[in-house]
Formats: structure tokens, sequence, C-alpha cells
């Protein structure tokens, strides 16, 4: 039997978020890392996908975090702290691709790598035979080649929705963006993703003539 007066200690990994969102904003660094263990799989994850190479998603994440600790006490708690995070996330990304724009900050080995590594166990087929392994990464690099060329919002986007699963109402709340805006954007992300894909295959065709003429001529 607990003595009166005797201290009880939290459990704070049983906690729901939104009870430890009060008790971060009073400095519990306990919630504040509780809090931070639940979300940084997702915004690490958010990141990557967004902004393509592992060191910028890390240096990126940790900005993530250090803006969600200087704004906590702003937070509204009628909105769920995970969208409030994730949109935190999302905007940091937009903005240091806005910075970065003409610079050429996407490396496609990079992303190819962690895809293979965190999703081909969870969407492996045992039947699958390596020629068909092969067509679906070689599919997987056409994808991300023509990632490079959409426009920050767009390849945001389209990272949420296609790569990280959001509905089209979750990706509305995330960015702040009207449902219609949202859906329009992914619509033209699909079709512009399907345009470069198309000119990166003519490209690479062209260059294959261009190689066999060159080759036809030393013989």
């Amino acid at each position: 039997m607990r003595n009166r007066g005797e201290k009880v200690e939290k459990d704070y990994g049983a906690m729901e978020s939104a009870a430890l969102v009060p008790l971060a904003k009073q400095g519990d660094m306990q919630a504040l890392e509780q809090l931070l263990l639940r979300h940084e799989r997702m915004v690490y994850h958010i990141v990557l996908r967004t902004m393509g190479q592992e060191e910028d998603a890390k240096d990126i994440s940790q900005e993530v975090w250090l803006k969600v600790y200087r704004n906590l006490k702003q937070f509204d708690e009628k909105a769920a702290f995970s969208t409030w995070v994730y949109r935190i996330a999302v905007n940091t990304c937009i903005d240091e691709m806005r910075r970065r724009k003409g610079k050429q900050t996407y490396s496609l080995e990079q992303e190819m790598e962690d895809m293979e590594g965190s999703h081909q166990k969870q969407f492996a087929d045992p039947s699958e035979t390596p020629e068909e392994r092969l067509m679906r990464n070689e599919l997987q690099q056409e994808v991300l080649r023509a990632m490079k060329a959409l426009s920050p919002e767009h390849k945001t986007a389209i990272v949420l929705r296609e790569i990280q699963g959001f509905s089209y109402e979750e990706i509305a709340e995330i960015t702040a963006t009207p449902l219609g805006t949202v859906k329009s954007r992914i619509s033209r992300a699909r079709i512009q993703l399907k345009e470069e894909i198309l000119k990166n295959r003519e490209r690479k065709q062209e260059n294959h003539r261009q190689t066999g003429r060159k080759e036809g001529r030393r013989s």
C-alpha cells in the first residue's frame, strides 16, 4: 500500500499523446522525449523521401524537432500533435528545397538503397523471379529520377500520398491546404511523373542509338 504523500511515478509509455503534450509544454522533458520517440520515425521518412539524401534527412529532422521544442507552447491542443509535427516537417523540407532551387541535392543511389532496405521486406513477393525483381527496381529508379522534376509542393504531396500512404484528407490537414488543391497537386504530379519517365526513356534510347552508331563507325 502506498504511503500518503509518496510520489507516484508516471508511466509515460502508457500515456496518450494528448496527455503527454500538456506535460511537455510545462517543461517535462520525459514527456517530450516520449512524443519524439513516437513520431521521429515518420518524420525521418517524410524528410528522407522528400529530400532524397540520408545526411539531409538527419540534419533536417533535427531541425524539425528543434522547431517543435521552440514552438511547443504555441501548439493548439485542439489539433492532433502528429499532424502539427508532420506539418513542420513538410514546411521545413519545402523551405529547404526552395532555398536550394537549381542545385543538385538528390541522391538516387541513397534513395534506392533506403527503399530496398526498408520496403523490400514489407512488400516482398516470394514468387517474384529475378527478372521481375529487376524490372521492378528499374521502374523505381525511373520514378525517382522523374521526381526531381517536380515542384516542392507537388513532390511533397506525392511523397505523402504514394510513399507514406496518407489519405487526401490527412495530407490537406498536414499541409494546411484545401482538399481540392491537394487532389489537384497529386493528379498533376502523377501526370508529370509519367511524362518525365517517357522523356527519360526516349533520352536513354537515343543515347543507346548514338553509342551504337559510334561503335559502328569504329568497326
